[in-house]
């Protein structure tokens, strides 16, 4: 018998098998439990990372806990413009938005002394990103990114 043939056939049998609903229900909030719990850890690390990059640019490091504002700020230092935090709420324009955010995390790594190809790591695994921009000893370099500088 195939692996596919015993696979279809084990899904059978268990969708016959009584599942009582207390334990749907108690899996279900240990896994809402578990969301919020791992995503409150995960804006705590950002916005710390956060803090220390806006730090380093000049920016109040406050900002970095204000949700929709911190991702405005963070597009204006990367010499985009703001706007497209908001935008990015909405389906389809995100699209739009994370290619414009990816522009920014671009300049901001070459403003700290990065090399254009570390883009990448903002792209594909972006806490790494925010992690390592702030606690490397790199200083905030206004010229070195053709980005238009931030308005104050």
């Amino acid at each position: 018998m195939g692996i596919l043939a015993q696979f279809g056939e084990s899904l059978t049998l268990s969708s016959n098998a009584h599942v009582d609903p207390a334990v749907l229900i108690g899996f279900a909030l240990f896994v809402v439990f578990f969301s919020l719990i791992a995503g409150g850890a995960l804006y705590i690390i950002v916005a710390l990372c956060l803090a220390r990059i806006f730090k380093k640019a000049g920016v109040e490091p406050w900002i970095a806990w204000v949700p929709i504002y911190n991702g405005w700020k963070m597009l204006e230092i990367g010499g985009q413009q703001g706007y497209w935090a908001v935008l990015a709420i909405f389906p389809v324009i995100s699209i739009v938005s994370a290619v414009y955010i990816y522009i920014a995390m671009y300049h901001i790594g070459k403003k700290l002394g990065k090399d254009a190809t570390f883009v990448l790591v903002g792209i594909c695994l972006p806490i790494v990103w925010y992690i390592w921009l702030a606690v490397d000893k790199s200083r905030w370099h206004d010229k070195a990114s053709s980005a238009r500088s931030l308005a104050k």
